[in-house]
């Protein structure tokens, strides 16, 4: 009896070049639809699936191939007499290859203007039901979902006249892989249209981008996985246009590069280094906001990574190419930026649209055994319910440090405390156990700077120790969220040094 395979797939590329050699290795071919067709014109003998069951395509095709003529040839046990002796009366032939993609469902919801009746005509049924029937049978049936394996399991053919079993049990795992993560699509997008926030089980896919050298450390593994349908201004989006591959820690640092640089709509610079910003700057220009986050902490910034909200000019690449890098972002690169830059062999220029649709992705946390998922913070100043909380108010120009320190401070690891004026950061303190060690740090890093520089707190002050701390650094205005106990302590402590503080209502820890 020759052997069968069962081809029926929407993504077409080698697969005409598959079925002729396995027509050469007298394989019996059995397609459907749009696959048959192109097999038919290339000269592939073919026969249809309805020929196999004896029974038509119904309902627009939604039915074809669940039929027990084409189960019964994946599923039997070829070693059990009972199974081949079931098919023999039945009239059922065994299926000893199948290869099939499925409807494409992702494509379909990418489109902006798809509808929900498009989208549920591309959910496939069939598809899956074949693919996990033949994956469990994988003792005994070959099962191919991509066609990377076509070269493999042809090789195997030629040589063996079978495909061995770690072959089999390698393409049914990825077949597992392939329909779970199909159906976690289907799932989130049905999820959605329900507007379930907290479903009783989370299913998420991600498709692997990039195999890392290492992670955090060189002794820790480590990939890459990008969402199918993440967002566009996101660094697994972006585009590389010149350097080393991304590191772990580059891939993150760049993330939270960006994070903070989305906070602004003017010309802004923002350097990170180990997921802190250390410089932050503002500007008419985008050279003015580089110069700024440059001055706000000339040292940090080496071996750091710059993101920046307008295109890098000769002359921004001229500065940027002074100092050592190890990543720069921005919407675009002139060719004589780029011709400047790429003088450095390991700096890595990376692009993606400013412009785009930002993330509506939860913020995913793992810890031992289980996952923390979140909104992202996309709280902002314009959202909170301000107070005035002191006898002085701030000034137009406090009012914009405040601000700056505000969309800053949200980003910085808690503890945390940023000084700024209306231009740029002055200092920063990250990861304190307490905020009054924060202040200090920034006050420290901000010195002389801090002489009528403003304030802003990620948390409340349990104690009065920061204001005072600030009072005798100089600082004039303070914004925080409020909402301690002690409240009155800080405010009174305020008054008594002439310091005009703001209350937000809204905390914004980082841990």
């Amino acid at each position: 009896m020759k052997k069968r395979a069962l081809i029926s797939v929407s993504d077409k590329s080698g697969v005409v070049e598959f079925a002729k050699e396995l027509a050469g290795l007298d394989f019996e071919i059995i397609s459907t639809g749009g696959t048959k067709k192109m097999l038919e014109e290339a000269n592939v003998p073919v026969m249809s699936v309805s020929e196999v069951t004896g029974f038509p395509e119904i309902l627009e095709g939604r039915v074809k191939t669940l039929h027990p003529f084409i189960h019964g040839g994946l599923l039997a046990k070829r070693d059990q007499a009972n199974h081949l002796k079931q098919m023999e009366e039945q009239g059922i032939a065994p299926i000893d290859l199948i290869c099939v993609n499925l409807y494409p469902f992702q494509q379909t919801i990418a489109k902006p203007d798809v509808t929900v009746e498009e989208a549920i005509e591309n959910i496939d049924i069939g598809g899956p039901t074949m693919l996990r029937a033949a994956a469990k049978n994988h003792a005994y049936v070959t099962v191919i979902v991509d066609a990377a394996d076509y070269g493999t399991v042809v090789e195997e053919l030629k040589t063996d006249g079978q495909t061995t079993n770690e072959t089999r049990r390698k393409l049914a795992a990825k077949v597992f892989r392939h329909t779970a993560s199909y159906d976690a699509m289907i799932a989130k997008y049905m999820t959605e249209l329900t507007g379930e926030e907290q479903p009783e089980t989370a299913t998420f896919t991600y498709e692997l981008k990039q195999r890392l050298r290492y992670g955090e450390n060189p002794h820790q593994q480590a990939a890459f996985y990008q969402e199918p349908l993440g967002s566009a201004f996101s660094v697994a989006r972006a585009k590389q246009l010149h350097g080393k591959e991304l590191s772990y820690n580059n891939i993150r640092d760049t993330d939270a590069a960006l994070q903070i640089v989305r906070e602004f709509t003017e010309p802004a610079a923002v350097a990170v280094k180990h997921m802190n910003p250390c410089g932050v700057g503002i500007g008419e220009t985008i050279q003015e906001a580089y110069a700024r986050a440059y001055e706000a902490d000339p040292t940090s910034i080496f071996g750091g990574i710059i993101a920046l909200n307008r295109p890098v000019d000769q002359t921004l690449a001229e500065k940027l190419h002074e100092i050592f890098l190890e990543i720069i972002i921005a919407p675009e690169f002139t060719e004589e930026a780029l011709e400047i830059l790429t003088a450095k062999k390991n700096i890595r220029l990376l692009t993606l649209p400013f412009d785009g649709e930002k993330s509506k992705e939860k913020v995913l946390t793992s810890v031992e055994g289980g996952l923390l998922v979140q909104e992202l913070d996309r709280h902002s100043l314009e959202d909170a319910d301000i107070r005035i909380v002191t006898k002085r108010e701030p000034t137009e120009e406090e009012w914009a440090a405040l601000k700056l320190g505000w969309k800053v401070v949200k980003h910085v690891k808690s503890n945390a405390i940023a000084v700024t004026n209306d231009e740029m950061t002055l200092g920063i303190g990250a990861g304190q156990m307490n905020r009054v060690g924060a202040a200090k740090i920034a006050l420290e890093q901000a010195g002389e700077k801090a002489q009528g520089a403003a304030l802003a707190s990620d948390a409340f002050f349990p104690m009065n120790d920061t204001v005072e701390a600030a009072a005798k650094a100089g600082i004039t205005a303070i914004i925080q969220p409020g909402g301690s106990i002690r409240d009155e302590e800080s405010i009174k402590k305020a008054d008594e040094h002439g310091i005009a503080m703001v209350l937000t209502g809204v905390r914004h820890f980082k841990h």
